[in-house]
């Protein structure tokens, strides 16, 4: 693994080295500063993510915490096809589901997390090497934005709230979902029901929709 480089020390600077990257597929970037490839698919998304901080010089590491700490900027890769369609969910952080929730919008991990991200866009469907790393976009939700954020948080973790988890499905949320969020299918949680009872259920994490980022670059780089 190479050595850490400098940390940026502005958004101009984490921009430019961003933007240094871009138009280069993974493989060549990671040969030319001595990472090694993924041997297994498991590992390929998780790959990209620390090959990129990395090179950008991310501070955060596993703490919960924005990427660029100092700059209170998240770094987020976002795989998609080759005409910049987004390929799947975004993740964005963890749903407390012990009782420990923010009590609002605005103390909430997930308004903490898209306050300020740096779009990283990995183009392409093919072998993983292949793909290039798009143009980068440092974006902050407009008030719109973020009132569709805020509507979709205050519906989902009222639910959840309310002790009916199990009554969250895929059509809730216009830009944010719960999704299941665990290493397998037997790693559980303790919840209340609607009765206050303890009962088991898998952890959940907050997603962008594919359509909102989608409408992210749409709008920020003029696709069709």
């Amino acid at each position: 693994m190479p050595a850490p480089v400098p940390i940026p020390q502005s958004e101009a600077e984490l921009l430019q080295r961003a933007t240094a990257l871009a138009g280069h597929t993974l493989g060549a970037v990671a040969i030319h500063y001595g990472f090694g490839l993924p041997h297994t698919q498991r590992r390929q998304k998780g790959w990209v993510g620390v090959l990129l901080e990395t090179l950008l010089g991310a501070t955060a590491g596993n703490r919960p915490v924005p990427d660029f700490e100092h700059l209170g900027i998240e770094m987020k890769t976002l795989p998609t096809d080759e005409h910049g369609k987004p390929r799947e969910s975004t993740y964005v952080s963890t749903c407390p589901m012990n009782g420990t929730l923010a009590s609002s919008w605005e103390d909430s991990r997930v308004r903490h997390k898209m306050a300020r991200v740096l779009w990283i866009p990995i183009v392409g469907t093919g072998p993983l090497h292949e793909r290039l790393i798009g143009s980068p976009l440092l974006w902050s939700p407009s008030e719109a934005e973020e009132k569709v954020l805020r509507n979709d948080w205050e519906t989902l973790t009222d639910i959840i709230v309310r002790g009916e988890v199990w009554n969250l499905n895929a059509r809730h949320g216009e830009a944010l979902q719960l999704r299941p969020k665990a290493a397998n299918a037997k790693q559980l949680v303790w919840v209340h029901d609607e009765e206050g009872n303890p009962v088991q259920t898998q952890p959940r994490g907050f997603y962008l929709r594919p359509r909102f980022t989608h409408g992210l670059l749409k709008k920020h780089f003029g696709l069709s």
